[in-house]
């Protein structure tokens, strides 16, 4: 019993929890997908004006629930600060963390969180008032710079500037409202965090317009779902719903033409719908796991065009590889 409990107290001391034994099984009893969303991220997570929440990052959790449950509104969104998303994944007060977080060697290394994979490709950038008439980020020595806490932001920020030999003054807040409000109230000269992010905050200031992005990129921002180490089988089952997004989008497999796929001349095709074989058995799911996703969420593009075109966000290196991009998914053989 002694041992038993200094393993605990030493995982709890690195901040690794041991995964539960069966993720699956455990939301397949409760009947219900626990993901950990931000706090209001326009486009990406984000509660609308009855309270349901929309988004890339929501979509991914609904098009996981739909594969393990069968139903993609089988989901409880937890909202979580920067701050905290981790503890919330690492405790088991979530089972997956879908909020715009940032693959990075100590997050992957050091946590005790597996990356299911990246959802979006990202970087870093900066925002600033036009009426400072500053066009570059090289423009920024002794400004004052809003971010949030516990982010690779406050890092990326700091080396870019030491790198440039520009003087900063960081400004920063747990909350992302906290930021956004801090910065279009002037306290800060510039707010930096992803340019994905950039552009959905943009939308809740009190005038949008008044405001530019820069051009600079700072940084690179792989951003994907994260799981807890030491559960393989929902590491796999998360990882594919992912790429059946990816995979449904490359074969043209849409949430409404998808029942008609299913007997698709094409093989590739028939297998990730389940209409061919048995793929959702090395899972543990039923076979038809990827058109339950499927019909839930749509393709990536889809969700892509739903949430983020609105906002007027291009696909740039978010588009599939044989169109210039960089996202694809392994095949499903």
């Amino acid at each position: 019993m002694r041992l038993i409990h200094v393993l605990a107290v030493a995982c709890l001391a690195t901040g690794i929890v041991p995964a539960a034994a069966d993720t699956v099984a455990n939301i397949q009893q409760a009947g219900v997908l626990r993901c950990g969303v931000s706090q209001g991220y326009p486009g990406l997570s984000n509660p609308d004006n009855q309270g349901r929440w929309t988004g890339i990052d929501v979509d991914y959790c609904r098009a996981l629930a739909a594969a393990i449950l069968g139903d993609g509104q089988k989901v409880k969104f937890i909202p979580l600060s920067a701050k905290v998303r981790f503890t919330a994944l690492q405790s088991g007060e979530i089972d997956v963390l879908s909020r715009y977080t940032s693959w990075t060697f100590s997050r992957d290394a050091g946590l005790g969180i597996n990356f299911v994979g990246v959802l979006y490709h990202d970087g870093q950038g900066f925002m600033v008032r036009r009426s400072l008439k500053i066009r570059s980020a090289r423009q920024l020595s002794g400004a004052s710079v809003c971010t949030a806490t516990g982010t690779t932001t406050e890092l990326n920020v700091a080396d870019y500037f030491r790198r440039h030999r520009m003087k900063l003054r960081i400004v920063a807040f747990e909350k992302a409202s906290e930021v956004i409000a801090a910065y279009d109230s002037g306290r800060c000269d510039a707010y930096t965090t992803a340019r994905l992010l950039l552009t959905a905050q943009r939308t809740k200031l009190k005038r949008p317009g008044d405001h530019l992005v820069l051009p600079e990129t700072i940084s690179k921002e792989p951003v994907g779902p994260a799981v807890r180490q030491g559960d393989d089988r929902f590491f796999n089952v998360a990882k594919w719903v992912l790429n059946a997004l990816l995979a449904a989008e490359e074969h043209k497999v849409t949430k409404f033409n998808a029942p008609v796929m299913v007997r698709s001349a094409n093989p590739a095709v028939r297998r990730l719908l389940g209409g061919e074989g048995n793929l959702g058995a090395k899972l543990g799911l039923h076979a038809a796991w990827a058109f339950r996703a499927l019909r839930a969420v749509g393709n990536y593009a889809e969700i892509w065009r739903r949430h983020l075109g609105p906002l007027g966000i291009p696909r740039g290196r978010n588009r599939l590889w044989r169109e210039g991009g960089l996202l694809y998914s392994p095949p499903f053989r």
